[in-house]
């Protein structure tokens, strides 16, 4: 529990949440990458004749992608753990504290949902 009592408490707290807001989407479009890199150079190997197939690249962006779902869902579990600890006066008035959780959980089930594109988009 804190006893500063300052409302600086939990702005660092919601500033570390967005920055695993940015980390767990720089991860994700990491994963992105990597997982079409596979595709690129299957187009410019066309003599190859090889069907296309989940190889080394799909299964290593679909990593990365999942890592940052878990980062993402991770880190908001962190923050609400945080603020639980705050005391109402930590908390400006009218201050909505939870648009960070709705972006970092939005960021999550998009990230669900590019993991469901990469099964069913090849």
């Amino acid at each position: 529990m804190s006893d500063l009592n300052d409302p600086r408490v939990f702005f660092a707290a919601e500033r570390t949440l967005l920055a695993w807001n940015r980390t767990s989407l720089s991860l994700m479009a990491f994963g992105f990458v990597i997982e079409r890199f596979g595709l690129f150079v299957s187009v410019l190997m066309p003599q190859h004749n090889i069907p296309l197939q989940r190889g080394l690249s799909f299964w290593t962006g679909l990593a990365f992608v999942l890592l940052g779902v878990f980062v993402a869902v991770f880190s908001t579990l962190q923050y609400k753990k945080v603020l639980r600890t705050l005391k109402p006066v930590e908390i400006p008035d009218g201050y909505w504290t939870g648009l960070g959780t709705i972006s970092n959980l939005s960021i999550a089930a998009l990230g669900m949902v590019l993991i469901v594109y990469f099964f069913h988009g090849f």
